[in-house]
């Protein structure tokens, strides 16, 4: 019986890298120019920066813009549905529809005074909205490039888990750093669980550079958010308790960061609101 012939090889081809690989040649393209002290203290990672540069969006109810605590809103837009389902994103001519913004917007102005605020609107009177446009005002706000979204809301529906998952991740690798509250109830809800973004419950201490890192996560960090005062509409202020409001703290520290240190990407800020929180070692250092 004859013996089967082994294939013939004309020309040896060049073994390629896996998917996603890094070629030899591009490792000293890729070097990350950040200079990490010795121990990362609030003197390195926000000392001398007022947010200036950075763009923070608020996604919310709107926001009063030339409030006394909130002063300028760089940009506001409205996102509806139209009949087809499609996004609608407009220039917001109506303004914050029930405070709830116009509070979280004055949080970090107080915390970053330089930084960019802009608004969209998602929430009408009455803090009612719609997952549809929840997720259509997400998407379309990674779409712009902010480099911080505060998102003081969450939905209990589970059919827009995934979608939401999928927004999350993808603002995480386009350093987009998502700023997320914790449900006031102990329900189950989303994004502020998903670990691509920056989970934000409360703390009743007065202090409002207080910050606490959680050793037993979903939430990660705790900020003040329990009988503080803050911009509401008309100009006025009220006294307000709630993980929403702990979370615009979280978003102005990271503004304050990103100020200075505008190369960190949303995995290295993390780690850097770690180690400068209370409870770890770079606390008040």
């Amino acid at each position: 019986m004859a013996e089967p012939e082994a294939p013939q090889v004309e020309e040896e081809e060049e073994e390629e890298l896996p998917a996603w690989s890094l070629p030899a040649d591009a490792v000293e393209r890729i070097g990350i120019p950040v200079e990490w002290p010795e121990r990362v203290d609030r003197e390195w990672a926000w000392g001398g920066s007022t947010g200036k540069g950075v763009k923070v969006c608020i996604l919310d109810s709107g926001v009063e813009a030339g409030h006394p605590l909130v002063g300028e809103v760089a940009g506001a837009w409205a996102v509806s549905l139209g009949e087809d389902e499609q996004a609608i994103v407009e220039e917001d001519d109506q303004g914050d529809q029930c405070g709830h913004g116009t509070a979280c917007a004055g949080i970090v102005r107080a915390l970053a005074p330089d930084a960019e605020l802009y608004s969209v609107r998602v929430l009408g009177a009455g803090y009612t909205g719609s997952g549809p446009v929840l997720l259509a005002g997400l998407r379309w706000s990674i779409e712009q490039g902010f480099h911080v979204i505060n998102m003081s809301l969450s939905t209990t529906k589970k059919q827009f888990a995934a979608v939401l998952h999928e927004l999350a991740d993808s603002a995480y690798f386009r350093r987009t750093v998502l700023v997320a509250s914790a449900h006031n109830m102990p329900v189950e809800s989303f994004p502020w669980k998903f670990s691509s973004v920056v989970s934000v419950g409360s703390h009743e201490l007065d202090d409002a550079f207080t910050l606490f890192s959680n050793p037993d996560p979903p939430v990660e960090f705790f900020a003040r958010g329990v009988d503080l005062d803050v911009a509401w509409l008309g100009g006025s202020t009220i006294r307000v308790t709630g993980n929403s409001f702990a979370t615009p703290h979280v978003s102005g520290f990271c503004a304050l960061v990103l100020g200075k240190h505008p190369e960190l990407t949303p995995f290295q800020l993390k780690n850097v609101l770690y180690l400068v929180s209370d409870n770890v070692g770079g606390g008040r250092g």
